[in-house]
Order: structure tokens, then sequence, then C-alpha cells
């Protein structure tokens, strides 16, 4: 269990201190008040700081950061883990040289590693669900944007020819950043057909 200790004028100085290096709320935590701290005279002569050591209570992000070290490990890779939490998303972001071998073809790599990583940090059902975003050197913005470009490119190729067209087969997140992309579009609608892993999404007029 990571622990940490932290100091500040009062324990509620010291305990929000501490949540903001863990970087997550005060349910997902437990305290021990080493030294309560005092005001001194006046607030001022002999006044003591608070101490306090601060634990998480879950080591699902403990679990993340072994996994990733281990996958990493056997890919004979090097790489700084950084790890976030907010909201119950998890965000792991790697740097390090050679990442494109994590990332793998159109990121199945990243993608399938990622799912891993979920199993391991929702292991604990005691805790609320939590989603895990896997990333390294940016990857998944830049992808999105070049998902965006494709749409609007086979868009506009559906509206001009007026047929519709069948993009290559992509991973249910890819799909979602299609069907996003063009939602609000005025003259083509899209949808998805076929089967895992060969699902595709279709573009045609509306």
């Amino acid at each position: 269990m990571q622990s940490i200790e932290v100091e500040g004028k009062n324990v509620e100085e010291a305990l929000k201190k501490a949540l903001d290096e863990f970087n997550t709320s005060i349910d997902n935590v437990e305290y021990e008040v080493l030294e309560a701290g005092s005001k001194g005279l006046f607030s001022i002569i002999g006044a003591k700081r608070a101490k306090i050591k601060v634990s998480r209570k879950n080591n699902y992000i403990d679990r993340a950061k072994e996994f990733m070290s281990n996958i990493l490990s056997g890919m004979d890779l090097e790489a700084e883990i950084f790890i976030t939490e907010q909201d119950d998303i998890i965000r792991v972001n790697l740097s390090g040289k050679k990442m494109g071998l994590v990332i793998g073809y159109r990121g199945e790599t990243l993608d399938s590693i990622q799912y891993l990583l979920s199993l391991i940090v929702n292991k604990d059902h005691n805790i609320p669900h939590k989603k895990v975003i896997l990333d390294t050197e940016n990857y998944r913005s830049k992808r999105e944007a070049t998902l965006k470009e494709v749409a609007a490119k086979y868009a506009n190729k559906v509206i001009r020819n007026r047929k519709k067209l069948k993009l290559e087969p992509m991973n249910p997140y890819e799909r979602r950043i299609i069907h996003s992309a063009l939602q609000d579009d005025k003259y083509v609608v899209t949808y998805s057909e076929g089967e895992e892993p060969f699902r595709r999404v279709v573009i045609g007029l509306k």
C-alpha cells in the first residue's frame, strides 16, 4: 500500500496536500495523525506543524504500475510510467524509446494491453469501476484526429458520388469516433456491419 507523510499548518491542510499528491478523493485514502500540531502563542510563537501519514485504501494503482512494469520488462523496453486518477478514470501514460512496439499496428497492441490493464485495476469489486486509458506518445489524440479526417473525407466522397462507402475494419473505440464525427452531418448516416474483428463502419446518404 502506497503511503506518504505530509505536513501542514493543521491536519486539514496536510490532508489536502496528500489528496492533491495522490490526485484522488478522501474516500480512497486512510490517514493517521502523527502530530496534531498547535497554533502556539498568538498563533506564531511555538507553533507546531501538523504531520499525518496517508495511505491509499485500495492498491489498484500499485497493481497497475506493477503490471505495466512487467509488460515493459517482458518486451525488453524501458519507459517511465505516469498514472493519474480523476473521476474514476485512470490514465496511464508511458514515456520512453521504441514505444511503437507498445502501440503496435494501428494501436492493436496498445488496446490489448489496455484491456488487460483494466482487468487488473478492476480486480477488486469493492471499489467503483475504473475506466482505464493507456497511452504513449500522445497516440490516442493523434489517432482520433486522423480518424476524424478520414470520416470527413469519406463523407464527402459519399455525397459527391451518391454511393455508400465501407471503411476498413476498426475496433469499437475507433468506430465510435467515426460515428461521433458524422452524427450531426446533414447529408450522411453511419452504421456498423460485420462481425468482430472485421466489423466496419458504413457511410451512406441519408
